[in-house]
């Protein structure tokens, strides 16, 4: 019997995802790659992260354009689910707006983390010629 949570979320780009997870101390695995869950139950996932439980992970497939957490959090006493999931938002956000205004000729002027976790930039539109 499989454990598997299967969470859906708002992220779509692989980038933001894979920076999000290396800013949570994470090295995420691309793949395909497989997560390990409750008596060596296994499923095929795009992205793996290794946790300090020897024999769980978590997974990101992308599934219908949005990538879905993947992992058996029984296993997982000491992540709390909702915390890292709300963390791993926000700082996907964080990567994914960065990358989309550097895209678009910003270079960022500094960056100030609010007492409340917020994170407040300041871009400058590099301008050509």
């Amino acid at each position: 019997m499989s454990h598997f949570t299967e969470i859906k979320t708002r992220m779509t780009d692989l980038e933001p995802l894979l920076r999000a997870l290396r800013d949570l101390g994470y090295e995420p695995r691309e793949g395909p790659v497989e997560v390990r869950g409750y008596q060596g139950n296994r499923t095929t996932v795009d992205v793996r992260i290794a946790t300090r439980s020897p024999d769980y992970d978590i997974g990101f497939r992308k599934k219908e354009g949005v990538y879905e957490c993947v992992a058996d959090w029984f296993g997982l006493p000491d992540i709390d689910r909702r915390e890292f999931l709300n963390r791993l938002n926000q700082l996907y956000a964080y990567h994914a707006a960065r990358i989309k205004l550097e895209e678009q000729g910003f270079a960022l002027a500094s960056e100030e983390v609010q007492s409340d976790g917020r994170i407040h930039l300041v871009l400058r539109r590099m301008r050509e010629g």
